[in-house]
Parts: structure tokens; C-alpha cells; sequence
């Protein structure tokens, strides 16, 4: 924390438990295999809302992963979510995350997708963000089959996965295939100055917990590569960097005021605004990064109810019977 200013009297009182519990991440190129092997031996929940099958798809570079959580198998021209998981660009898994795609269609009673994207620093921009993409071509391409309207395909994912969403968004309104209907962006990594020399705004008040300046310099490091973010694909690297956000889909934004995202989520939701995109924003008092980990806290129920009346509001359509 710059000038060593704690934020812990800050947080939500519900929260704290949940902070004794998530893993304390001192993100290195040293450091990251012995991470990841410990993330790998965490069990998910033994029963998921909804069970997922298994899908390969064509990447741009060979066969990726996706999982498909259908919570009413059979129905047609329904709208659909493509999931992105988070991980800061260098950890994390679709398999391991399951729960979160399950969750995420019981809730909404849609179809969601979860696809296993490459990670940096294996694999730096654009590869995790094309996989993500080639995800989106394939629910276009298979949408009768999966019984989805690909007029109403919307992406979303946690923390990285938020960014890479944002991302796709992008990629989605810069090249002539299929179209995003609507981006929902849960504390979403979004600018790659922020916990470095260049941050525009050093904010005192978060990034202290969970999610620090040190990992997300790492992780967007990783994922540079050798990359210099000058040309017209820079938003799609570090979707603040894009230049011009008009005719993005309709947004939702949700970030926790200690999360080190704060302000580059606020800032983002305020230049899709000043671009004529429809934006909601919803800000969480005393709520770090990953804060709806503690899904019993009051903050996070609210959290959850806010993303689920907009994701009904964004894709499943006047006269839909919502759950």
C-alpha cells in the first residue's frame, strides 16, 4: 500500500472471514508454478446446480476446452452467457471453476459457457484473448444446435476474466463476425498502468488485500509479452487503453471500493457513458477484490442480485418467464 496505509478498519464485517480464507499471492515468475500447483489440488463443490458437458472447439491455435452448463436441455432461441473465469491472466481454470458456470445458469436459467483459455505467461496477447473469442464464434456457429439466439449471446467473467470479456466485447464490434449483446464485467482487470509508475490514480485506499499493485504488474506483464500496446489492438490488450468505446454492447459494471480496480472500473463505466453505450454501475462499501466469495454476506447478496436483474434485463427479453 502506498505510504503503508491500512484499509483493514474498512472493511465489511461480513467479509472478514472469507479473508482469513483466500490465499495470500506474492505473484513472481519463481513463485507461479508452486501457486498453481496448490490452486490444482483445491477440491470444487462435489455437486453442481447444473452438470456440464464437455465440448472441444477450434482455437487458433489447436483444440480448446468448453463447458456447457444447459439448465433446460431441449429448449430453443434461448439467450445464452459465454463465461470467462479470472486468475489475473496467469492462474485459474474453466474445470477447476465449474461451480461458477453452474451457478451461474441455475440462477439465470440460461445456457452458460465456460471456456478453458490459454494462459500467460505461456501464452500472451492475444492468445487468451483470440481463445476467448474463437468461444464466442462457436456459440454463433452452433447456436441452433445448442438451441441459443445469437442475437442474444452475452459474455462475462470475474477479475482477468472481466477484462478479457471487456475484451471480446471490442473484438466483437471491431471485426465482422458474430456480435456480443451484452457485457457483464464483475470487477473486471481492465488497465495495465494500475500498481505501476504509470497508474493513473495511486488510489491509498485499495489494493491492500487479496488482489495487490506487485500481482497485477505481474500478471500483466506476463501477459504482454513482447507486446508493445501502441496500435489499433491495444484495447483488446488492456481495454482502457482503446481510444474510441462507441457501439460496445450495454454494460454492467460491479467492483467493491477496496478492490485495486476501483478506479479503473469507474473510469471505464464514465468513457462508455461519454461514448452513448448504456451503462450500470454498482460500487460495494467495504468490499475487497473476490468479496462475494462470502456469498452469505449481506454486500454480496446484493452483489448477486444486482448482476442477476441485469443480466435478465440485458439478454433474456421483455415477456421471458424469469426464474
Amino acid at each position: 500500500m502506498t505510504d503503508a496505509l491500512s484499509t483493514r478498519h474498512l472493511i465489511d464485517p461480513q467479509l472478514l472471514p472469507v479473508l482469513e480464507l483466500l490465499p495470500e499471492l506474492d505473484l513472481s515468475a519463481e513463485s507461479l508454478p508452486a501457486i498453481r500447483e496448490n490452486l490444482d489440488k483445491v477440491e470444487g463443490p462435489a455437486e453442481l446446480p447444473v452438470q456440464p458437458s464437455e465440448e472441444l472447439i477450434q482455437g487458433p491455435d489447436g483444440m480448446l476446452e468448453v463447458f456447457w452448463f444447459d439448465p433446460t436441455l431441449g429448449h430453443k432461441d434461448r439467450p445464452c452467457l459465454l463465461h470467462i473465469h479470472g486468475g489475473g491472466m496467469v492462474l485459474g481454470s474453466a474445470r477447476k471453476m465449474t461451480h461458477i458456470g453452474a451457478g451461474l445458469a441455475a440462477s439465470l436459467n440460461m445456457p452458460v459457457a465456460s471456456i478453458e483459455y490459454r494462459l500467460a505467461p505461456e501464452a500472451p496477447f492475444p492468445a487468451p484473448q483470440e481463445d476467448c473469442y474463437a468461444a464466442l464464434v462457436w456459440l454463433d456457429t452452433n447456436s441452433e444446435r445448442l438451441g441459443i439466439d445469437r442475437t442474444r449471446i452475452g459474455v462475462t467473467g470475474e477479475s482477468a476474466g472481466g477484462g478479457l470479456a471487456a475484451a471480446v466485447a471490442q473484438m466483437s464490434r471491431d471485426r465482422p463476425g458474430p456480435k456480443v449483446a451484452a457485457q457483464l464485467l464483475v470487477y473486471p482487470m481492465l488497465d495495465h498502468r494500475v500498481g505501476g509508475p504509470n497508474d493513473p490514480w495511486r488510489n491509498r485506499h485499495t489494493g491492500e488485500f487479496v488482489w495487490t499493485r506487485s500481482s497485477n504488474q505481474f500478471g500483466w506483464e506476463s501477459l504482454r509479452g513482447d507486446y508493445v500496446p501502441d496500435d489499433a489492438s491495444k484495447g483488446w490488450f488492456s481495454p482502457s487503453l482503446a481510444d474510441d468505446l462507441a457501439g460496445l454492447p450495454p454494460a454492467w459494471i460491479g467492483v467493491g471500493n477496496l478492490d485495486l480496480f476501483f478506479d479503473e472500473d469507474l473510469d471505464y463505466a464514465r468513457r462508455l457513458v461519454d461514448a452513448g453505450v448504456p451503462v450500470e454501475l454498482h460500487t460495494y462499501p467495504g468490499a475487497f477484490h473476490a468479496f462475494n466469495s462470502m456469498a452469505e454476506a449481506s454486500v454480496s447478496k446484493s452483489f448477486a442480485r444486482d448482476f442477476r436483474e441485469c443480466a435478465l434485463r440485458l439478454l433474456a427479453g421483455a415477456g421471458q418467464d424469469h426464474p
